[in-house]
Protein backbone atom coordinates (compact mmCIF):
# COMPACT_ATOMS: atom_id res chain seq x y z
CA UNK A 1 0.00 0.00 0.00
CA UNK A 2 2.91 2.35 0.72
CA UNK A 3 4.35 1.77 -2.76
CA UNK A 4 0.95 2.29 -4.37
CA UNK A 5 0.43 5.46 -2.36
CA UNK A 6 3.84 6.71 -3.48
CA UNK A 7 3.02 5.99 -7.11
CA UNK A 8 -0.25 7.92 -6.84
CA UNK A 9 1.60 10.66 -4.95
CA UNK A 10 4.10 11.07 -7.78
CA UNK A 11 1.43 10.70 -10.47
CA UNK A 12 -0.47 13.62 -8.95
CA UNK A 13 2.81 15.53 -8.37
CA UNK A 14 2.03 15.52 -4.69
CA UNK A 15 5.39 16.98 -3.65
CA UNK A 16 4.24 20.29 -5.15
CA UNK A 17 1.08 20.62 -3.04
CA UNK A 18 0.58 17.80 -0.50
CA UNK A 19 0.27 18.01 2.46
CA UNK A 20 1.34 21.62 3.03
CA UNK A 21 -1.40 23.29 0.96
CA UNK A 22 -4.34 21.32 2.48
CA UNK A 23 -2.95 21.89 5.99
CA UNK A 24 -2.44 25.60 5.28
CA UNK A 25 -6.09 25.84 4.18
CA UNK A 26 -7.19 23.97 7.33
CA UNK A 27 -5.32 26.41 9.55
CA UNK A 28 -6.50 29.53 7.71
CA UNK A 29 -10.13 28.34 7.77
CA UNK A 30 -9.81 27.48 11.48
CA UNK A 31 -8.48 30.94 12.29
CA UNK A 32 -11.21 32.61 10.24
CA UNK A 33 -13.86 30.44 11.89
CA UNK A 34 -12.60 31.41 15.36
CA UNK A 35 -12.61 35.12 14.50
CA UNK A 36 -16.13 34.85 13.10
CA UNK A 37 -17.37 32.89 16.13
CA UNK A 38 -16.20 35.59 18.53
CA UNK A 39 -16.71 38.75 16.48
CA UNK A 40 -19.32 37.76 13.86
CA UNK A 41 -20.60 40.98 12.27
CA UNK A 42 -19.19 43.18 15.06
CA UNK A 43 -15.86 43.65 13.32
CA UNK A 44 -17.05 46.78 11.47
CA UNK A 45 -17.75 48.81 14.65
CA UNK A 46 -14.40 47.69 16.06
CA UNK A 47 -12.65 48.78 12.87
CA UNK A 48 -14.37 52.18 12.95
CA UNK A 49 -13.40 52.64 16.61
CA UNK A 50 -9.79 51.74 15.79
CA UNK A 51 -9.68 54.25 12.95
CA UNK A 52 -11.16 56.94 15.21
CA UNK A 53 -8.64 56.21 17.98
CA UNK A 54 -11.36 55.12 20.42
CA UNK A 55 -11.00 51.34 20.55
CA UNK A 56 -12.97 49.43 23.18
CA UNK A 57 -12.75 45.65 23.09
CA UNK A 58 -13.54 43.35 25.99
CA UNK A 59 -10.36 41.74 27.40
CA UNK A 60 -11.91 38.30 26.88
CA UNK A 61 -11.86 38.88 23.11
CA UNK A 62 -8.12 39.46 22.93
CA UNK A 63 -7.07 35.74 23.12
CA UNK A 64 -9.30 34.61 20.21
CA UNK A 65 -8.23 37.69 18.24
CA UNK A 66 -4.54 36.85 18.66
CA UNK A 67 -5.03 33.09 18.13
CA UNK A 68 -7.22 33.51 15.04
CA UNK A 69 -4.91 36.08 13.47
CA UNK A 70 -1.90 33.86 14.28
CA UNK A 71 -3.55 30.87 12.59
CA UNK A 72 -4.16 32.86 9.41
CA UNK A 73 -0.56 34.08 9.32
CA UNK A 74 0.99 30.69 10.12
CA UNK A 75 -1.28 29.06 7.55
CA UNK A 76 0.47 31.16 4.93
CA UNK A 77 3.87 30.23 6.42
CA UNK A 78 3.08 26.50 6.08
CA UNK A 79 3.26 26.89 2.29
CA UNK A 80 7.07 26.98 2.62
CA UNK A 81 7.10 23.65 4.53
CA UNK A 82 8.92 25.34 7.37
CA UNK A 83 9.51 23.29 10.51
CA UNK A 84 9.21 26.45 12.62
CA UNK A 85 5.83 27.30 11.04
CA UNK A 86 4.69 23.71 11.68
CA UNK A 87 5.58 23.92 15.38
CA UNK A 88 3.76 27.24 15.80
CA UNK A 89 0.75 25.90 13.85
CA UNK A 90 0.47 22.88 16.18
CA UNK A 91 0.66 25.13 19.24
CA UNK A 92 -1.97 27.49 17.81
CA UNK A 93 -4.33 24.62 17.00
CA UNK A 94 -4.02 23.27 20.56
CA UNK A 95 -4.41 26.78 22.02
CA UNK A 96 -7.48 27.36 19.86
CA UNK A 97 -8.97 24.09 21.15
CA UNK A 98 -8.40 25.14 24.78
CA UNK A 99 -9.77 28.65 24.21
CA UNK A 100 -12.90 27.27 22.50
CA UNK A 101 -13.45 24.85 25.39
CA UNK A 102 -13.15 27.61 28.00
CA UNK A 103 -15.18 30.29 26.26
CA UNK A 104 -18.05 28.04 25.15
CA UNK A 105 -19.10 30.08 22.13
CA UNK A 106 -21.62 28.93 19.51
CA UNK A 107 -20.81 25.77 17.56
CA UNK A 108 -18.35 24.81 20.30
CA UNK A 109 -18.55 21.07 19.48
CA UNK A 110 -17.82 21.65 15.80
CA UNK A 111 -14.94 23.97 16.60
CA UNK A 112 -13.44 21.50 19.08
CA UNK A 113 -13.68 18.68 16.51
CA UNK A 114 -12.19 20.90 13.81
CA UNK A 115 -9.21 21.97 15.92
CA UNK A 116 -8.67 18.37 17.05
CA UNK A 117 -8.61 17.18 13.45
CA UNK A 118 -6.27 20.00 12.45
CA UNK A 119 -3.83 19.22 15.27
CA UNK A 120 -3.81 15.49 14.49
CA UNK A 121 -3.33 16.14 10.75
CA UNK A 122 -0.40 18.47 11.50
CA UNK A 123 1.21 15.91 13.82
CA UNK A 124 0.87 13.12 11.25
CA UNK A 125 2.51 15.27 8.57
CA UNK A 126 5.57 16.25 10.63
CA UNK A 127 7.96 14.51 8.19
CA UNK A 128 6.98 16.85 5.36
CA UNK A 129 7.92 20.02 7.25
CA UNK A 130 11.70 19.76 7.44
CA UNK A 131 12.86 23.00 5.87
CA UNK A 132 14.39 26.15 7.29
CA UNK A 133 12.63 28.76 5.18
CA UNK A 134 13.82 32.35 5.42
CA UNK A 135 10.45 33.64 4.19
CA UNK A 136 8.49 31.59 6.75
CA UNK A 137 10.88 32.55 9.54
CA UNK A 138 10.57 36.23 8.65
CA UNK A 139 6.79 35.91 8.61
CA UNK A 140 6.92 34.23 12.03
CA UNK A 141 9.13 37.00 13.40
CA UNK A 142 6.84 39.75 12.09
CA UNK A 143 3.70 37.98 13.36
CA UNK A 144 5.23 37.42 16.81
CA UNK A 145 6.25 41.06 17.18
CA UNK A 146 2.84 42.30 15.99
CA UNK A 147 0.90 40.02 18.35
CA UNK A 148 3.10 41.01 21.28
CA UNK A 149 2.62 44.66 20.35
CA UNK A 150 -1.15 44.19 20.32
CA UNK A 151 -1.05 42.46 23.70
CA UNK A 152 1.14 45.17 25.27
CA UNK A 153 -0.77 48.07 23.72
CA UNK A 154 -4.30 46.94 24.55
CA UNK A 155 -3.24 45.61 27.94
CA UNK A 156 -1.75 48.93 29.01
CA UNK A 157 -4.80 50.72 27.56
CA UNK A 158 -7.25 48.62 29.65
CA UNK A 159 -5.10 49.08 32.78
CA UNK A 160 -4.60 52.78 32.01
CA UNK A 161 -5.88 54.09 35.35
CA UNK A 162 -3.39 51.87 37.20
CA UNK A 163 -0.38 53.80 35.81
CA UNK A 164 1.07 57.13 36.91
CA UNK A 165 0.23 59.27 34.94
CA UNK A 166 -2.87 57.40 33.70
CA UNK A 167 -3.02 56.13 30.10
CA UNK A 168 -6.15 57.45 28.40
CA UNK A 169 -5.49 56.90 24.66
CA UNK A 170 -4.06 54.28 22.31
CA UNK A 171 -1.13 56.45 21.24
CA UNK A 172 0.17 56.65 24.79
CA UNK A 173 -0.49 52.93 25.25
CA UNK A 174 1.50 52.17 22.08
CA UNK A 175 4.35 54.38 23.31
CA UNK A 176 4.43 52.61 26.69
CA UNK A 177 4.29 49.20 25.00
CA UNK A 178 7.27 49.99 22.73
CA UNK A 179 9.34 51.45 25.57
CA UNK A 180 8.62 48.41 27.77
CA UNK A 181 9.09 45.77 25.08
CA UNK A 182 12.46 47.19 24.12
CA UNK A 183 13.45 47.36 27.84
CA UNK A 184 14.41 51.04 27.40
CA UNK A 185 12.28 52.20 30.35
CA UNK A 186 12.34 56.01 30.34
CA UNK A 187 10.41 56.08 33.62
CA UNK A 188 7.90 58.73 32.54
CA UNK A 189 5.02 56.21 32.95
CA UNK A 190 5.17 53.97 36.02
CA UNK A 191 2.80 51.14 37.12
CA UNK A 192 1.39 51.82 40.60
CA UNK A 193 -0.73 48.71 41.33
CA UNK A 194 0.30 45.03 41.65
CA UNK A 195 -1.76 44.11 38.56
CA UNK A 196 -0.07 46.78 36.44
CA UNK A 197 3.38 45.75 37.71
CA UNK A 198 2.73 42.08 36.88
CA UNK A 199 1.50 43.09 33.43
CA UNK A 200 4.67 45.13 32.86
CA UNK A 201 6.82 42.19 33.94
CA UNK A 202 5.01 39.93 31.45
CA UNK A 203 5.59 42.43 28.63
CA UNK A 204 9.31 42.65 29.45
CA UNK A 205 9.75 38.85 29.61
CA UNK A 206 7.75 38.25 26.42
CA UNK A 207 9.55 41.09 24.66
CA UNK A 208 13.00 39.63 25.37
CA UNK A 209 11.84 36.11 24.42
CA UNK A 210 10.11 37.19 21.20
CA UNK A 211 12.98 39.37 20.00
CA UNK A 212 15.56 36.66 20.76
CA UNK A 213 13.48 33.91 19.13
CA UNK A 214 12.66 36.02 16.09
CA UNK A 215 16.30 36.96 15.59
CA UNK A 216 17.32 33.30 15.81
CA UNK A 217 14.54 32.22 13.46
CA UNK A 218 15.69 34.68 10.78
CA UNK A 219 19.44 34.10 11.16
CA UNK A 220 19.33 30.26 11.33
CA UNK A 221 17.97 29.78 7.75
CA UNK A 222 20.51 32.28 6.43
CA UNK A 223 23.38 30.35 8.02
CA UNK A 224 21.93 27.00 6.89
CA UNK A 225 21.49 28.16 3.30
CA UNK A 226 25.02 29.55 3.25
CA UNK A 227 26.44 26.25 4.48
CA UNK A 228 24.38 24.34 1.94
CA UNK A 229 25.61 26.58 -0.88
CA UNK A 230 29.18 26.01 0.26
CA UNK A 231 28.68 22.25 0.31
CA UNK A 232 26.95 22.21 -3.07
CA UNK A 233 29.72 24.34 -4.56
CA UNK A 234 32.44 21.86 -3.63
CA UNK A 235 32.02 19.89 -6.81
CA UNK A 236 31.15 22.82 -9.03
CA UNK A 237 34.28 22.20 -11.11
CA UNK A 238 33.06 18.74 -12.09
CA UNK A 239 30.87 18.53 -15.15
CA UNK A 240 27.80 16.61 -14.05
CA UNK A 241 27.30 14.55 -17.19
CA UNK A 242 27.85 10.84 -17.79
CA UNK A 243 28.53 10.44 -14.08
CA UNK A 244 27.08 8.34 -11.28
CA UNK A 245 24.71 9.71 -8.65
CA UNK A 246 24.88 7.80 -5.35
CA UNK A 247 22.03 8.55 -2.93
CA UNK A 248 22.31 7.80 0.76
CA UNK A 249 24.79 7.56 3.59
CA UNK A 250 24.60 3.83 4.32
CA UNK A 251 27.70 1.57 4.36
CA UNK A 252 26.71 0.20 0.94
CA UNK A 253 26.45 3.73 -0.48
CA UNK A 254 29.82 4.65 1.06
CA UNK A 255 31.56 1.57 -0.36
CA UNK A 256 29.95 2.00 -3.80
CA UNK A 257 31.06 5.65 -3.97
CA UNK A 258 34.56 4.76 -2.80
CA UNK A 259 34.99 1.94 -5.36
CA UNK A 260 33.66 4.06 -8.23
CA UNK A 261 35.99 6.91 -7.25
CA UNK A 262 38.94 4.50 -7.01
CA UNK A 263 38.27 3.47 -10.59
CA UNK A 264 38.33 7.09 -11.71
CA UNK A 265 34.59 7.37 -12.37
CA UNK A 266 32.92 10.76 -11.64
CA UNK A 267 30.46 10.49 -8.74
CA UNK A 268 28.01 12.95 -7.21
CA UNK A 269 26.57 12.09 -3.81
CA UNK A 270 23.16 13.23 -2.52
CA UNK A 271 22.84 13.49 1.26
CA UNK A 272 19.94 14.73 3.36
CA UNK A 273 22.16 16.64 5.77
CA UNK A 274 25.47 18.47 5.50
CA UNK A 275 28.21 15.89 6.10
CA UNK A 276 30.66 16.43 8.94
CA UNK A 277 33.17 13.75 7.95
CA UNK A 278 36.57 15.08 6.99
CA UNK A 279 37.01 12.62 4.10
CA UNK A 280 34.00 14.16 2.30
CA UNK A 281 35.42 17.67 2.10
CA UNK A 282 36.61 17.20 -1.53
CA UNK A 283 33.61 15.18 -2.70
CA UNK A 284 30.94 16.51 -5.06
CA UNK A 285 27.98 16.61 -2.66
CA UNK A 286 24.44 17.89 -3.06
CA UNK A 287 22.51 18.37 0.19
CA UNK A 288 18.74 18.01 0.09
CA UNK A 289 15.78 15.65 -0.13
CA UNK A 290 16.67 13.09 -2.84
CA UNK A 291 13.01 12.47 -3.66
CA UNK A 292 12.61 16.07 -4.92
CA UNK A 293 13.17 16.64 -8.62
CA UNK A 294 14.90 19.97 -7.96
CA UNK A 295 17.58 18.26 -5.87
CA UNK A 296 18.03 15.49 -8.45
CA UNK A 297 18.24 18.07 -11.23
CA UNK A 298 20.93 19.95 -9.32
CA UNK A 299 22.90 16.70 -9.04
CA UNK A 300 22.58 16.23 -12.82
CA UNK A 301 20.51 13.03 -12.51
CA UNK A 302 18.92 13.60 -15.92
CA UNK A 303 22.40 13.55 -17.52
CA UNK A 304 23.84 10.77 -15.35
CA UNK A 305 24.91 7.35 -16.51
CA UNK A 306 23.16 5.79 -13.52
CA UNK A 307 21.35 6.89 -10.35
CA UNK A 308 21.82 4.56 -7.38
CA UNK A 309 19.24 4.81 -4.55
CA UNK A 310 21.02 3.21 -1.57
CA UNK A 311 19.22 4.51 1.52
CA UNK A 312 18.20 2.38 4.50
CA UNK A 313 14.46 2.86 3.85
CA UNK A 314 13.17 0.82 0.90
CA UNK A 315 10.18 3.11 0.38
CA UNK A 316 12.48 6.15 0.08
CA UNK A 317 14.56 4.30 -2.51
CA UNK A 318 11.42 3.56 -4.53
CA UNK A 319 10.42 7.21 -4.16
CA UNK A 320 13.75 8.30 -5.66
CA UNK A 321 13.32 5.98 -8.65
CA UNK A 322 9.95 7.55 -9.43
CA UNK A 323 11.44 11.05 -9.14
CA UNK A 324 14.27 10.15 -11.54
CA UNK A 325 11.77 8.84 -14.08
CA UNK A 326 9.81 12.07 -13.74
CA UNK A 327 12.94 14.02 -14.69
CA UNK A 328 13.41 12.08 -17.91
CA UNK A 329 16.82 11.50 -19.42
CA UNK A 330 18.64 8.27 -20.12
CA UNK A 331 20.00 7.50 -16.64
CA UNK A 332 19.62 3.92 -15.46
CA UNK A 333 17.97 3.53 -12.07
CA UNK A 334 19.46 1.18 -9.49
CA UNK A 335 17.75 0.63 -6.15
CA UNK A 336 18.63 -1.36 -3.05
CA UNK A 337 16.17 -3.60 -1.21
CA UNK A 338 17.08 -4.10 2.44
CA UNK A 339 14.06 -6.17 3.47
CA UNK A 340 12.99 -9.30 1.56
CA UNK A 341 9.32 -8.49 2.24
CA UNK A 342 9.62 -5.30 0.16
CA UNK A 343 11.22 -6.88 -2.91
CA UNK A 344 8.02 -7.42 -4.90
CA UNK A 345 6.70 -3.99 -3.96
CA UNK A 346 9.85 -2.16 -4.97
CA UNK A 347 9.73 -3.89 -8.34
CA UNK A 348 6.38 -2.18 -8.95
CA UNK A 349 8.19 1.12 -9.55
CA UNK A 350 10.19 -0.64 -12.29
CA UNK A 351 13.82 0.25 -11.56
CA UNK A 352 16.34 -0.92 -14.14
CA UNK A 353 18.32 -2.91 -11.58
CA UNK A 354 17.37 -4.13 -8.12
CA UNK A 355 20.26 -4.94 -5.76
CA UNK A 356 19.20 -7.26 -2.96
CA UNK A 357 22.31 -8.38 -1.04
CA UNK A 358 20.39 -8.80 2.23
CA UNK A 359 17.90 -11.11 0.53
CA UNK A 360 20.72 -13.38 -0.56
CA UNK A 361 22.23 -13.96 2.91
CA UNK A 362 19.75 -16.49 4.25
CA UNK A 363 19.59 -18.47 1.01
CA UNK A 364 23.39 -18.73 0.70
CA UNK A 365 23.71 -19.84 4.33
CA UNK A 366 21.13 -22.60 3.82
CA UNK A 367 22.81 -23.77 0.60
CA UNK A 368 26.29 -23.94 2.16
CA UNK A 369 25.05 -25.83 5.22
CA UNK A 370 23.13 -28.23 2.98
CA UNK A 371 26.16 -28.93 0.82
CA UNK A 372 24.67 -27.45 -2.33
CA UNK A 373 26.90 -25.94 -5.01
CA UNK A 374 26.96 -22.15 -5.19
CA UNK A 375 27.75 -20.90 -8.70
CA UNK A 376 28.72 -17.34 -9.71
CA UNK A 377 25.69 -17.22 -12.02
CA UNK A 378 23.36 -18.02 -9.13
CA UNK A 379 24.89 -15.28 -6.97
CA UNK A 380 24.64 -12.68 -9.75
CA UNK A 381 21.01 -13.58 -10.48
CA UNK A 382 20.06 -13.26 -6.80
CA UNK A 383 22.00 -10.08 -6.03
CA UNK A 384 21.32 -8.12 -9.23
CA UNK A 385 17.73 -8.53 -10.40
CA UNK A 386 16.95 -6.60 -13.56
CA UNK A 387 13.58 -5.37 -14.73
CA UNK A 388 13.57 -7.88 -17.58
CA UNK A 389 14.59 -10.74 -15.29
CA UNK A 390 18.17 -10.94 -16.46
CA UNK A 391 21.35 -10.29 -14.48
CA UNK A 392 24.16 -7.84 -14.85
CA UNK A 393 27.50 -9.33 -15.70
CA UNK A 394 30.58 -8.11 -13.82
CA UNK A 395 31.59 -5.92 -16.76
CA UNK A 396 28.22 -4.17 -16.72
CA UNK A 397 26.71 -6.04 -19.75
CA UNK A 398 23.44 -7.90 -19.47
CA UNK A 399 23.76 -11.66 -19.54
Amino acid sequence: MRVRFQRVYHLLRGHYWFPHIPLALLLVLGGSWMLHAHFASDWRPYLQQLLQGDFHVRPSLLPPLLIGAGMVIMGVALLWRSRLAWVIAVLLALTGWVNTLLTGRTHVDLLLAYFSFTAVALLLAWRYFDRSSLAASTLFAVASVLMLLMYATFGSYYLGLEFRPPIHDLITALYYAMVTMSTVGYGDIVPKTPEARLFTVSVIVLGVAVFATSLTAVIAPLVGQSLQRIMNRKGAGMKRENHFVVIGNTPLAENTWRELARRGRPVTRILRETPEEEHLKDVDVVVGDPSLTDVLREAGAQHAEAVLAMMADDSENAFCVLAVRELGGSARTVTVVNDARHLSRVKLVQPDVVIAPQVLGGELTAMLLSGETVTPEFVMQRVFQQRNGGAVAPSGRTS
